[in-house]
This record gives structure tokens, sequence and C-alpha cells, in this order.
């Protein structure tokens, strides 16, 4: 696999390779012949059915993907030259679909410049996943099991061998590493196709890893964890290894988040930092007091954190947060200030997420649930959200019910850029999933009650 960026010219490229990105927030591919892409389709698209991906209804499901060139690269790969490029949909009367994520990340950027506040919304996201090399699950009526396998000592195969514990793993080098030319890798292809990284290491559990995006603007930045993730799976593939982004995908050891430090910029500058506590200004304080206050109601945890799994991650003892709280340096609290960034340089990292979220609809939200806080001019302080220590007052939801019954009663901040449809298909749609892990036994129980 050898990725480039786009020159400009298609001579020489075989396929078009059109990327949909669907309600999950997973990237889907339909490819186009070299022959078959004229001007015409590179300007007006193609069409396709649109409820295979979840975001249409079947009478209502014809759209059109138009390729957005800017976001282009190219992929070798068996003897071919495939381009790649992000797609925007619009509906058949030519408009962009409201409900894809890539437009409503867009509608939530050009609210922020509408608000007055800032010109651009800039995002570094951090990417934390596991990588095994075997896996196996499986779910019937009769069991219900999975097993996992790595060489850094973890699963059967692995109890002789030397090892450095479950959870101690945080920046190990070779031999103890056992994945470092995995991460070598991906981060080559990522930087060939446009992603910028800003570094990568092991993280505290075994076989846990991380890559540390680079600041980019929403939507660029959405776009680049989609597609981050799509050359991690494929590397690993390639290495005959197994990677997963779950939350928790062990029991007792460190779960995966999708951490997103941000600030709001305004004529080339944040206008995050000031004289205020931990040195924010009137409206970083604010625009932290938005998050915080949307996350507590569970609305904004049903988009950055829309799994089952997810709550099995928020639990306390593991630096995963479980209260609506901030502070500088505390990887405890959900909104941390850095502290080793110098006087006039604040951003705030936002520490709940994780990565089965749609990285569109959780920017987008995160960002309005901000904006919305400096709009009403909230105080952090006064709200109790200050310091790192969980009270009863600020404590998350617990589980995946909880959040959307938050998100069906606290979603008026959404509007800019959620379409009343979105919001209701999402809540539909996650409680299927909710009531298929819920309503199910699991070993845990057997062990306890039969």
């Amino acid at each position: 696999m050898m990725l480039s960026k786009y020159s400009g010219d298609l001579s020489g490229i075989d396929y078009l390779s059109m990327l949909v990105v669907d309600i999950h927030g997973a990237v889907r591919s339909v490819s186009l012949p070299r022959a078959y892409v004229t001007e015409k389709v590179l300007k007006n698209g193609i069409g396709f059915d649109a409820s295979n991906f979840g975001y249409a209804q079947v009478h209502k499901s014809d759209m059109v993907a138009i390729p957005d060139l800017s976001t282009a690269f190219v992929e070798e790969k068996d003897g071919f030259r495939i381009l790649h490029a992000f797609s925007d949909v619009w509906t058949t009367d030519g408009q962009p679909f409201d409900q894809y994520p890539r437009t409503v990340a867009r509608k939530a950027a050009e609210h922020l410049k509408e608000t007055g506040v800032g010109d651009d919304a800039k995002m570094l996201v951090e990417l934390e996943f596991y990588v095994f090399d075997d896996v196996r699950h499986s779910t019937t009526v009769d069991h219900s099991y999975y097993f996992v396998e790595s060489a850094e000592g973890i699963g059967e195969g692995y109890e002789d061998v030397p090892r450095f514990g479950l959870s101690k793993g945080y920046h190990r080098m070779s031999p103890d590493d056992k994945y470092g030319r995995l991460r070598n890798e991906v981060v080559k292809l990522m930087e060939a196709a446009g992603i910028p990284v800003k570094y990568h290491h092991h993280e505290v559990g075994a076989a846990q890893l991380e890559i540390e995006l680079n600041f980019i603007s929403l939507l660029g930045a959405a776009d680049a964890v989609v597609l981050s993730k799509w050359i991690i799976r494929n590397v690993a593939d390639e290495m005959g290894l197994f990677v997963t982004f779950m939350p928790k995908p062990m029991y007792k050891i460190a779960g995966n988040g999708m951490h997103v430090h941000q600030y709001i910029d305004k004529k080339g500058a944040s206008v995050f930092p000031g004289e205020g506590l931990y040195g924010l200004s009137p409206i970083g304080l604010s625009y932290t007091a938005g998050i915080l206050s949307h996350a507590l109601s569970g609305s904004l945890l049903a988009w950055s954190n829309p799994s089952t799994n997810s709550y099995r991650r928020l639990v306390p003892g593991y630096e995963a947060p479980v209260s609506a709280t901030f502070a500088q340096a505390s990887r405890a609290a959900a909104v941390r200030i850095p502290g080793y960034l110098k006087k006039g340089e604040a951003r705030i990292e936002f520490r709940t997420g994780d990565a089965t979220a749609n990285t569109y609809y959780f920017l987008a939200a995160m960002l309005l649930a901000g904006l919305d806080g400096v709009e009403r001019k909230l105080d952090p302080v006064k709200l109790g959200f200050s310091g790192s220590k969980e009270t009863p007052k600020n404590t998350f939801p617990t589980g995946l019910f909880h959040v959307l019954a938050g998100l069906q009663k606290d979603n008026a901040y959404l509007k800019p850029a959620f379409p009343a449809e979105l919001v209701a298909g999402w809540v539909e749609m996650k409680k299927k999933e909710a009531e298929y892990v819920y309503n199910a036994p699991v070993p845990q129980e057997y062990e306890l009650y039969f």
C-alpha cells in the first residue's frame, strides 16, 4: 500500500474511488473506471441508494454523491492507481443533504462564523486503539464469548512469555513494544495522504497504541479521523493484525478515548487565552461551560459516546472522566487545560469522547454546545464545574439509554446544523443498539447468578 497527494492530473489513474460516509461515521466507496470519469461526472456526481447508508428512508433513497477533489489522494495497490476522494451528498432537487455527516460539520463551522465569535474551529484529535494478534468472538442463543491475544502478553498463548504488565505500557520501546513498525508505517502513509501528525507512541495498556494528529479545521479533522482509521486497519491487515477502537475491549484494563484539543480562531489568533481561571478568557470559560453543561444533560454524550461500550470505559480509576469537571493538567477532568502551555496559548481538551462516535456529528455537536455556552455567557465556576473531583451534582449519565433521553430533552442548541429528523433517527437507531446489548445475558451474570 502506497499513498500520495493528488497532483490534479488524472492521467495514469485507473479508478476514481468516491468515499461516502455512513450514519455511523464509517467510510464506504464506489469506484468508477477512468474512462467514465468525465468533467460532467466530477461536477455533477453520480446517483446512489442512500438507504443503505442509514440516513435515508427507502422511498426517498435516491441521492447524488459529488467528489470533493480538495480531499483527494492516490493509492497504489495490487498494480492499480486509485484516486480516492471524499464525497458530498446532495438530494435529487439539487440541495446538500442536511443529514449527511459532512454537511452537518460544514453547517456547524458556518454557524461559528455567523455568531461572530470566530472564523474557524481548530481541532486536534488523539486516536487510541488496541492491536491484537488474534481475535475471535461469537454470540448466539446458546453461547456468547470473545477472545483476544497479543504478543505483548495477552491471551493463553502468551502466559509464559516475558511481559511488562497489562497497565504499564506507556511510552514503552522495543523489544517490549511489539507494534512500533505498525505505527511507523501508518504515520508515513497518513502524512503521504496529507494528514498532519504530531506524534505516536505506546499507550498505557498492553497492546494499546496512540497516534495524535495536529490541529485541523473541523471538517478536515473529521475527514482525517475517518481516513486515519481506514489506513490503520489496512496496515494492520497487511501485517496479519487486528485493530479495534472500541472504548473498552477488555475488562480491568485502560480504555480507548478520542480526546479532542480545540480552540476558536479569529483573525489568526485563538480567542481562548485570557486572564481568567486557568488562563482562559471569558469566551474560553463560557465555551467550556457550554460543553460541560450539554454533556451533563447527556445530550452531547449521545454524539461523543454513542455506544453501550462507551459506558464500560467511563468508570472511575482509568483516567476516563466520569463527571462534568474542568481543571488544569488533570487527566481525570472531562475538560483539561494543558499545564505545559505558555501564557497566551490556552486551549481546552475534551477527554470524554471515544471513536465509536460519528466524528462529524461529534465535533459539530461539541462546537455548537460550546457556542451555546458563549451565547448564554455561562460561568463554569458558578455551575460547579471547576476542579477535577466529581460531586453528586455533576456526575455524567451512566448508560446509553440515559444519554439518549438527555438528547431528546436537550437539543435546541443543535438546530443550526442538526435537522430534527437526524436527531430523532439517531435516537431510534441507538435505542435499538442499547436494547440488543442490555437485553442479553453476559458471562459475568452466569458467574454471579447461575
